[in-house]
């Protein structure tokens, strides 16, 4: 049912104050950051709840007693649990709203991180990390989805990339968590770790109520007077606003099942955008699809988790011993990535995703190379191999974090049409959570198997694999808009 009364208007304005603006003058919106800010800082609790497990592990089996293939899958679970959460998620945003699911996230954040902190056993340490999952994934999903939602196109590079800056930001949190904690007694430490994760959901779940809803979900609903209000606020200009709700209301017109009043039953549209986004895409969504699936696949085949999970095991197999020392080396990865991060976040909207991809790529693939050789040539454990060891790792978190990480999401979000947005969101991320999943659950196993030079020298495979896909399939993006992109995609 279309909303364009004075009091429908008044109702969906949301409760953050526009910024004020000079009438005629382009502007750098400040509003819409101030949106996908709030957006994003729900997954600085999925970071610090994935990348906790790296310092925590040392000291959970010990107060546990837990075997490695029981870390190993403790560490890497979450990522499958995950599944379910992600697929869902596209279906949760359409329905509740982006807004409403990020709040329900949040809840789900805070019940995990109460029930890790409480665990005593193996069995209740794998429930807490199933509900954390829940959370985590509506969070990974939803976010990208808003962010590239809300932004001008001016910004959407840049806004865009907050996801993975935050998510940094977490893992940042969790490794310094790591570091301050783990010097308490064995039986407390890591209990704290995650007991510090329990408050902030509530005050992050508060601040996303104060950003108004996607103008496209809005749109999609039929409510048009609603989401020009929030366009008109979001947008670098008035004549910008009308030409992406224009392009919005065109987008839905194709789709028309989905345009559903808030009071009809959504599952006939979402069937129908599985069935267009699976079982007869068109040529066009293919070459979407294989791109979207390709560059997920690829970003955690790569060797990621590897890194943010088992930094400690690759450290002590340079030759540390004490934990401290460990846990040390693994705030520097984290402070190398939230710094890359940002300059990814900085520099997309300049130099495009394309040219910080494929230079992201080469050299995941050059740092994954360098820490196999360092790791067998430095096997007598003396400080210039200690040192190689530590440089090649920051090396691939620099690589990997300047486009491969922040830009994947970004990519994946801009490329999909406005009517399977929500849904392909949530397929890639599937993806994403699968390979992460059979990277995090096999690491230590395939260490054993193969030598972790051997490892690190398979992830540096795909990684050049990834740059010749990103050279041959992924076409750049910068500066279109969002409604345009099939365009790229139709030959």
């Amino acid at each position: 049912m279309a909303h364009d009364g004075t009091a429908a208007d008044a109702a969906a304005a949301p409760l953050l104050a526009p910024s004020s603006a000079k009438s005629g003058k382009p502007r750098r919106n400040m509003y819409a950051f101030a949106c996908a800010t709030l957006a994003s800082m729900t997954t600085i609790l999925m970071g610090y709840n994935l990348a906790l497990m790296s310092g925590a592990q040392l000291f959970i089996r010990e107060d546990l007693g837990l075997s490695d293939a029981q870390i190993e899958v403790l560490a890497g679970s979450i990522n499958v649990f995950m599944l379910l959460s992600i697929l869902a998620a596209g279906w949760a945003a359409d329905l509740l709203g982006r807004r409403g699911t990020l709040v329900l996230a949040n809840v789900f954040l805070m019940a995990g991180a109460l029930a890790m902190s409480l665990g005593g056993s193996y069995p209740a340490l794998m429930a807490a990390r199933c509900i954390t999952s829940v959370g985590s994934g509506f969070s990974i999903v939803v976010t990208s989805v808003y962010n590239a939602e809300i932004s001008p196109a001016s910004m959407r590079g840049f806004l865009s990339s907050f996801l993975d800056m935050f998510i940094s930001l977490g893992l940042l949190l969790s490794y310094v968590s790591n570091y301050a904690f783990a010097g308490l007694p064995v039986h407390l430490g890591w209990r704290i770790m995650y007991a510090v994760g329990v408050v902030p959901p509530v005050l992050l779940a508060m601040g996303v109520l104060a950003m108004p809803e996607s103008p496209r979900w809005l749109a999609m609903r039929g409510r048009d007077a609603d989401a020009r209000a929030v366009l008109l606020r979001t947008s670098d200009t008035p004549a910008e606003a009308d030409l992406r709700l224009e392009e919005i209301r065109q987008a839905v017109k194709e789709q028309p099942q989905v345009r559903n009043s808030d009071n009809d039953d959504d599952d006939g549209g979402s069937s129908n955008v599985w069935k267009e986004l699976l079982v007869r895409p068109s040529a066009s969504v293919r070459r979407i699809l294989v791109c979207v699936v390709g560059v997920h696949f690829f970003q955690q085949a790569s060797g990621i988790d590897a890194i943010v999970l088992y930094s400690p095991l690759v450290f002590r197999k340079a030759g540390m011993s004490s934990n401290k020392a460990v846990l040390g080396a693994t705030v520097a990865v984290g402070v190398v990535k939230m710094c890359f991060v940002l300059v990814a976040t900085l520099f997309s909207d300049r130099l495009g995703r394309r040219p910080l991809l494929l230079a992201s790529t080469a050299g995941v693939a050059a740092s994954m190379a360098s820490l196999g050789v360092t790791l067998c040539v430095g096997a007598a454990a003396s400080a210039a191999g200690m040192a190689a060891s530590v440089v090649s790792v920051l090396a691939f978190m620099a690589a990997f974090s300047v486009g491969f990480g922040p830009l994947a999401g970004t990519y994946s979000a801009e490329i999909m049409p406005l009517r399977l947005r929500a849904q392909g969101a949530s397929l890639g991320m599937a993806v994403n959570r699968l390979t992460c999943a059979l990277v995090s659950m096999t690491f230590i196993s395939l260490a054993d198997a193969i030598t972790m030079p051997g490892c690190f020298f398979l992830y540096a495979g795909v990684g050049a694999a990834a740059c010749a896909f990103v050279y041959a399939r992924m076409p750049e993006t910068k500066g279109r808009s969002l409604e345009d992109m099939h365009v790229l995609f139709a030959k």
